[in-house]
């Protein structure tokens, strides 16, 4: 959200947040074994701030729930996220922020996929070239200026 820049897309749709998880005894109980499922890891997505606009990804309709899939037994993460235009500049930095967020919020023995829901983005292939290369991606957090961008999107604003 750069001051005198042009928005590419000035007036997106807005979409209702989903309800807050309901959580049971057995969530919090610390003895029974919780498998992470596709809604604990939308609930880690859904509030990444937009680069650009002041509005969460899940408000855009950026990430939803339903393009997570999650195996715990076989220790994967597939997020599918769909920019709001579809030659929006800004997929590439949405995608790695998804995949920051989630690469320090899950354990490391999760395999961690994340890209554009098929036929949305104009340089789909690129973009998604760029996020599954783990040498790509771990130069782009050596940049300073990225990381702290990417943090800016990370960080949590009160709802």
């Amino acid at each position: 959200m750069s001051g005198g820049t042009r928005l590419e897309n000035a007036n997106p749709l807005i979409f209702q947040r989903s309800g807050e998880r309901l959580l049971t005894a057995t969530d919090e109980d610390e003895d029974v074994a919780d498998p992470i499922d596709d809604r604990e890891i939308f609930d880690l997505i859904r509030s990444i701030n937009d680069p650009e606009h002041p509005l969460s990804l899940e408000e855009l309709n950026v990430v939803e729930q339903m393009r997570v899939n999650v195996s715990d037994e076989e220790s994967t993460v597939s997020v599918e996220f769909t920019p709001t235009i579809p030659h929006c500049s800004m997929a590439t930095l949405i995608g790695l922020s998804i995949k920051v967020k989630l690469l320090r919020s899950l354990p490391d023995r999760f395999k961690i996929d994340v890209h554009i829901t098929p036929g949305t983005h104009a340089s789909e292939e690129a973009v998604n070239k760029q996020l599954a290369d783990k040498e790509r991606v771990a130069a782009a957090l050596e940049n300073s200026q990225l990381l702290e961008v990417v943090n800016q999107c990370l960080y949590t604003r009160s709802m």
